[in-house]
């Protein structure tokens, strides 16, 4: 079987990581090739051993803008092209959008008849864009949802959408918290002994809800908890056409440590290499977002078994059980969510419960081998079909 993958930027990303896990498990009957613009994706699908075709980046948001709307459609317009020569040259029997913005390219573009299936893993806002975008691609492709939650938002914008359901996997092996010393990684954190580490592991996006955790750490120290937040990850998509303005909500982040004398107790750690010790290191990992289409640093907390701290809102609520890998909290009560990691911090013996049955929860529900071959059964019916 042969298939083109096709994603509209070179940034990695939890929907970009999702991808490269699925491409590292793919059987060796299975010849891969992704179509992405130069940059960090296409070295790191190549360090899996899958060829790469450039195309040309696109950016742009689902809400119209007189400016960056006809620039991006234009971008699109040239990505579709050569997404449809790259279709050929690879002779693709099935053709994979790896976004929302990727399934449009993939949706204008001649791929010589090979189906085509697009991954949705965003919460789409419900606006005449988003309309007439998924309209679009459901004409033309079988949708892939990463939550029950992402499927209601597509068949909300597109009611006679093909959507199936596939949750994102992790190999749990690369998140084996039994070739990890806890104490060590804390040490190399220049963490004091004693203090709770939390921690975002997340773009710096409004949506993301970094805010939050930041508010409800300093609700924290005002009761006496000794406590830390570590914020992993940066503004990574930051063109006027992107949706929301990242840049400003980094410098509005700032200013909210400044103004709740945080200083000391917030660390802006960036992109990270080593973003599993860091998750390890951690007493609880928490996911604040206003909604959440699944959540993958969920996955890699609770294999690595860290309690996790999860947005009630969103496709988390189909991989965290509240009480029992963790909790669920509402967006945006940052009184909540901290009374919640006062929860978990006072009780490290229950700490310790939820994190051995979030990795059970992993092995069992969340395993790669489970999520490859629900994918590549996907192909196969649609190649059976036509």
């Amino acid at each position: 079987m042969r298939v083109l993958y096709v994603n509209h930027t070179a940034a990695v990303s939890g929907a970009e990581r999702s991808l490269l896990t699925l491409l590292a498990a793919l059987p060796a009957d299975v010849e891969a090739t992704l179509a992405c613009p130069e940059g960090d994706l296409a070295g790191a699908a190549g360090a899996v051993g899958v060829a790469h075709v450039p195309i040309a980046a696109t950016a742009g948001s689902l809400r119209l803008h007189p400016l960056h709307t006809p620039v991006a459609l234009a971008a699109m317009t040239r990505a579709s092209h050569q997404v449809g020569g790259a279709a050929r040259a690879a002779r693709a029997q099935i053709v994979h959008a790896n976004s929302v913005r990727a399934g449009l390219e993939v949706a204008l573009a001649p791929t010589a008849g090979a189906p085509r299936v697009t991954s949705v893993r965003d919460c789409l806002p419900p606006v005449a864009a988003t309309r007439a975008t998924m309209r679009l691609i459901a004409r033309r492709s079988l949708v892939v949802a990463n939550s029950a939650y992402t499927a209601a938002t597509v068949t909300a914008a597109a009611p006679t959408a093909q959507v199936t359901v596939v949750h994102p996997a992790i190999d749990a092996a690369a998140f084996d918290p039994a070739r990890m010393d806890r104490g060590a990684l804390r040490e190399r954190l220049g963490a004091p002994a004693g203090r709770a580490l939390l921690g975002v592991v997340a773009q710096l996006t409004p949506w993301k809800g970094q805010d939050t955790a930041i508010a409800a750490l300093g609700a924290l120290v005002r009761e006496g908890v000794d406590a830390e937040l570590l914020l992993v990850g940066s503004a990574k998509f930051t063109a006027g056409a992107t949706r929301f303005d990242n840049r400003a909500y980094v410098e509005r982040l700032h200013a909210q440590v400044a103004r709740e004398s945080l200083g000391e107790r917030v660390r802006f750690l960036g992109e990270r290499d080593d973003a599993a010790d860091v998750i390890r290191a951690l007493d609880v990992l928490l996911l604040p977002s206003h909604e959440e289409p699944f959540g993958r640093a969920l996955l890699e907390a609770m294999a690595l078994e860290v309690p996790v701290l999860a947005t009630g809102v969103g496709g988390s609520r189909e991989l965290v059980r509240d009480g029992e890998d963790g909790y669920l909290v509402a967006p945006g009560d940052a009184a909540e969510w901290a009374r919640a990691a006062a929860r978990v911090i006072a009780d490290p013996e229950q700490a310790r419960r939820m994190g051995a049955a979030g990795r059970r929860r992993i092995l069992t529900s969340f395993d790669v081998a489970q999520h490859v071959a629900a994918t590549l059964a996907i192909y196969e019916r649609l190649l059976a079909r036509r």
